[in-house]
């Protein structure tokens, strides 16, 4: 059973897993970071595909009045961040996600989801 996430981080990952986004994991930041409370993680297996996720997330958050405040990446693909404040969105090509380990980098931070 998934726990219950923020509406916003909710809509979030239901976009990224609505486009096929694999590997989606989402990282509670809330006791080890200032910076933001969640990461939303998610591997596509294309540049197209990682852009394509990003925009599925915009869209889908745009239509219940929510915005980013920052975007990067969307013209390569290889990695899309999209920082919506309290939570940011991390769109990795595979070797890209592979380089970063972003989980591992923030092991400290639980795990609330993971999903194939």
């Amino acid at each position: 059973m998934r726990p219950a996430l923020p509406e916003p981080l909710e809509l979030a990952v239901r976009a990224v897993e609505d486009r096929k986004g694999l590997e989606v994991t989402v990282l509670d930041l809330r006791d080890v970071s200032d910076a933001t409370d969640y990461f939303v993680i998610a591997t596509g297996t294309s540049d197209a595909h990682v852009r394509g996720i990003a925009e599925v997330v915009q869209e889908r958050l745009k239509e219940h009045g929510h915005r980013a405040h920052h975007i990067e990446g969307m013209r390569t693909g290889r990695w899309v961040l999209l920082d919506y404040v309290d939570f940011v969105v991390h769109v990795f090509h595979p070797e890209t996600r592979e380089f970063y380990q972003l989980e591992r980098l923030w092991g400290d931070a639980p795990e609330l989801l993971v999903s194939s």
